[in-house]
């Protein structure tokens, strides 16, 4: 009965708002992506706007202007053809690795499956016209074709943190020494070789992205998109073009970083509307309540499974959980709990957000994901870090240099250490108290994230594409931008004028070294 009232007032509220028809392509089938991403669309058509979501996951009971086309959901292992590894294991995974076989590789195979889909090949064939696309930014850069296809002004959102390419490709400044390239672990990145690592990885990443994989995406474009229009840009053109950039991070936790006005800080959409309907069971619930002494609550994310814990490692943590007064809710992906202490439940999902909102969890014991460190923030949770891959070792020390978390190297993890990194969060105050100090800071906006987002979208729309929030440095070769041709100018010119002084010297040395050898001949003759 309140989904067909909530209905009938979009509706009727329809006619009487400036609605826009948007496209909104978030295809990425990870359940991440998605709980950050999909608040976006819901609240575009909560506020009448017409949209259409490309997506990998239903939304049930969606407003009737929420119109979905969902791709067959399949996991990159099985698009690339590899058997799924155990997470656990990409700990040994260097940077250069990752993004050549995972990001590279895994982006091109799910972007052709994307866009060969029946679902968006036959959404290609309908006569459509959009205001606006919006695209999520990650590994399917083919997408942004979309904008073009359909003549509409791009926006690009990312559930990271930061997209150290996009900056570059928009003339964003870079700020190397404080601001990290997303998914390289650097234990002290302020550091001289902190610093050097970033900056070589920042470059091979846009070097490799720019030159190699922008162009095989092109080619997946032209291949499954037909009938673009000529003359076709290139993706990087495209990308440079974007109207607005949304990303997940906030200065009040992450490092405040300079920005041109059309990037704008969104950190912590998800937590403001939950992507799926949480509900907390009344049982969960009942145990939340009773437990007074505190509950340890443990999630290595919807892709790394803790069943999947080396046999050491998760000997070593059942033994340490198991001992402590604390109830402990644990995301336990198989059915194989047999050996569980009494004191330790295990669920293959928890509602994390609700979870996390209650008063009596006392410590998060996660990977670092992006989301999940959010929503600890969010609720001022303190953390101990098992970081895996990805930006999470980032994000983690953070949490650690805000006071408020611990981490745990993966090859760290035995029953000494991992005790003592327990307990030293537990038993000290001072990490619960930084935490509710920093979630009073991450809350305290203007505005929150989901009203920034949609603001901006907004004015986007009003503004008819709002060009003018764009640097001109997109239109500069990148040498005049960094004002290179310049510099260079400057040191030709001193170099110059030095050359000119040391000869002009010389020239003058030798002119009265003979001078006074002249006179003494004459004298002697």
């Amino acid at each position: 009965m309140t989904l067909c009232i909530r209905e009938c007032i979009i509706l009727l509220c329809l006619p009487f708002c400036e609605a826009a028809n948007i496209l909104y392509v978030v295809p990425v089938s990870s359940r991440s992506h998605d709980i950050f991403l999909r608040p976006i669309g819901l609240e575009l058509a909560n506020r009448g706007h017409n949209v259409t979501v490309i997506t990998s996951f239903d939304v049930p009971n969606s407003p009737p202007n929420y119109h979905k086309v969902v791709v067959e959901r399949k996991e990159i292992w099985d698009l690339m053809g590899t058997a799924r590894p155990n997470l656990f294991e990409t700990t040994k995974i260097s940077t250069i690795n990752l993004i050549n076989t995972i990001l590279w590789k895994a982006g091109l195979a799910l972007t052709e499956h994307i866009l060969n889909s029946t679902e968006v090949q036959d959404f290609l064939k309908q006569d459509n016209n959009y205001d606006l696309v919006i695209c999520e930014t990650f590994v399917q850069d083919a997408i942004y074709y979309f904008s073009h296809r359909y003549n509409a002004p791009l926006v690009l959102v990312t559930p990271f943190g930061n997209c150290m390419r996009h900056n570059i490709a928009v003339g964003n400044p870079l700020q190397l020494a404080t601001i990290q390239y997303e998914f390289v672990p650097i234990e002290s990145p302020k550091s001289f070789t902190g610093r050097m690592k970033n900056l070589f990885i920042s470059i091979y990443e846009y070097v490799s992205w720019r030159f190699w994989y922008l162009k095989q995406q092109e080619i997946l474009a032209k291949k499954y998109i037909k009938d673009l229009p000529e003359p076709v840009p290139n993706l990087y053109d495209i990308e440079k073009n974007a109207v607005l950039f949304l990303v997940n991070r906030h200065f009040s936790f992450n490092e405040p970083m300079a920005y041109l006005p059309n990037i704008i800080e969104i950190g912590g959409l998800h937590t403001t509307m939950n992507a799926e309907p949480e509900i907390l069971s009344k049982e969960m619930e009942k145990v939340l309540n009773e437990s007074t002494n505190g509950v340890v609550y443990i999630n290595f994310g919807s892709n790394v499974k803790s069943s999947e814990l080396p046999a050491d490692k998760k000997n070593a943590f059942i033994s340490i959980l198991g001992r402590l007064k604390y109830t402990v809710l644990w995301k336990w992906e198989n059915d194989r709990t047999e050996d569980m202490p009494h004191n330790i439940i295990t669920r293959k999902w928890f509602p994390q957000h609700k979870i996390l909102a209650h008063p009596n969890i006392k410590l998060f014991i996660g990977h670092g994901g992006a989301m999940s460190t959010q929503e600890a923030v969010y609720h001022g949770v303190p953390i101990l870090g098992v970081p895996i891959y990805a930006d999470q070792y980032n994000n983690l020390l953070l949490t650690k240099e805000a006071g408020f978390g611990e981490i745990l190297n993966f090859n760290d993890i035995d029953e000494a250490s991992t005790e003592r990194a327990i307990k030293d969060i537990l038993e000290k105050e001072t990490y619960m108290l930084k935490a509710k100090e920093v979630s009073k800071i991450f809350r305290d906006r203007p505005m929150n994230p989901l009203e920034t987002a949609m603001f901006w979208i907004e004015y986007v729309i009003r503004n008819n594409g709002s060009n003018h929030l764009k640097s001109s440095a997109i239109d500069m070769h990148w040498t005049a931008f960094n004002m290179l041709d310049v510099y260079a100018f400057i040191v030709i010119t001193f170099v110059a004028i030095a050359f000119l002084a040391v000869k002009l010297l010389i020239v003058l040395s030798n002119k009265l070294r003979f001078r006074r050898v002249l006179p003494k001949k004459q004298k002697r003759s």
